[in-house]
């Protein structure tokens, strides 16, 4: 099968998947007549999703004429897309399987005795007395950015944040970012990738939005993170290289895991591991309250409860755990509010997202491991095709 067939068939298999799971195409900008055929008639039943998958997996495994690095990389995202189409037939898939075949990684239960240490800490650099849950939740949510500067606020920091990532990395000419606040979503905030060279980020406010996660928030939906993936990715992939299979990005593939692992990482590379003076110096002419060095430390406390949701998860959709299960443990392990705790569980049970929490947990995990502080090798993850097996082989 001849290179354009391939990349064709790909973006058609993508495509039609995206017929059956809602949100499931993330973004598209590639020939827009392949769009509107896929869109034509009746979608195609799941169980010739599935075939044509396997067939198309076949063509890349068999010796094509591809780049083995892009071969590798198309491989891995069909396999993604053949689970999604198996479960859409109704294939039986166990939780922990579909992850790893979809994304790349087999999750793994953080015990809850580095959570217990987690605590411990928390409760040694937390201001006030008593029980360290009403403590950290009466703290977290006295860093509220007033909605009134939630606006400027976000504008500040993209603006400060495009500057570094310019300097760093370099950004193509025509870019840009759009921002807009949201409601009823599962998410805190997301990238719609437009295609040329352009970005929208909605932040949703249906919880109050806080000021020390603020920062990494719009350096992973901006700068240098997803709309950085995309654009560098646009210029350089797409435009000059002719590498259409680009042109879209679909859930449920090691493509996630490696953005939401480098977009989270994004902040620490352009500012640092302790971020928080930078932040302090964009509140402070607002009006915003930040403790910098307090923030510092409570996050460095409490970085390791950010595997609580996907411990959760596995509660849930591994080992028989009801929602209201899943919820008390959010509650008690990540020391959250009910309603922040609900919020999660909302992101682990939509249907497009469930398996989805460990592409931030493992994605972090394995990008920071590859990039060790390296520039370079950041750059690497917003300008080339790589899959997770290529950074734990690094």
């Amino acid at each position: 099968m001849s290179e354009p067939d391939l990349v064709e068939d790909y973006l058609r298999l993508g495509l039609a998947l995206g017929r059956h799971i809602d949100g499931f195409v993330d973004a598209y900008y590639g020939p827009p007549g392949l769009a509107a055929q896929t869109a034509a008639g009746p979608p195609a039943a799941p169980a010739e999703l599935a075939e044509r998958a396997r067939r198309l997996l076949a063509a890349l495994v068999a010796d094509v004429d591809l780049a083995p690095e892009r071969r590798q990389w198309m491989a891995a995202q069909v396999r993604g897309l053949h689970t999604s189409a198996r479960k859409l037939d109704g294939n039986p898939i166990g939780y922990l399987d579909e992850i790893e075949a979809c994304y790349g990684v087999r999750p793994t239960f953080v015990h809850e005795d580095v959570l217990a240490e987690a605590h411990r800490r928390l409760d040694s650099v937390l201001p006030g007395t008593g029980p360290l849950a009403a403590r950290y939740i009466a703290w977290r949510e006295a860093q509220v950015v007033p909605p009134d500067r939630l606006g400027d606020a976000v504008a500040s920091l993209a603006e400060d944040f495009r500057a570094r990532t310019e300097a760093s990395f370099g950004l193509p000419e025509g870019e840009g970012v759009e921002f807009q606040m949201v409601d009823n979503q599962p998410w805190s905030g997301f990238n719609y990738y437009l295609g040329g060279l352009r970005s929208r980020v909605a932040i949703n406010l249906d919880l109050p939005v806080l000021s020390p996660a603020l920062g990494s928030l719009v350096a992973h939906e901006a700068y240098p993170g997803h709309h950085t993936e995309h654009c560098r990715k646009e210029a350089g992939l797409v435009r000059r290289r002719r590498q259409l299979e680009e042109t879209i990005f679909l859930v449920g593939t090691p493509q996630c895991l490696i953005a939401e692992g480098l977009a989270d990482l994004g902040l620490e590379v352009i500012a640092g591991e302790r971020p928080e003076q930078i932040l302090a110096d964009h509140y402070r002419p607002l009006g915003i309250p930040f403790d910098a060095d307090l923030v510092a430390e409570v996050s460095a406390a409490t970085e390791t409860l950010g595997s609580v949701r996907g411990n959760a998860a596995v509660l849930l959709h591994d080992r028989g755990r009801t929602v209201d299960d899943a919820v008390a443990y959010v509650e008690r392990w990540a020391l959250t509010s009910h309603d922040r705790a609900v919020k999660s569980m909302q992101f682990a049970t939509d249907p497009t997202w469930r398996a989805y929490v460990f592409c931030y947990i493992d994605g972090l995990r394995l990008c920071r491991d590859y990039v060790q502080g390296v520039p370079a090798r950041f750059e690497r993850l917003v300008t080339e095709q790589v899959v997770p097996a290529q950074l734990v082989a690094a």
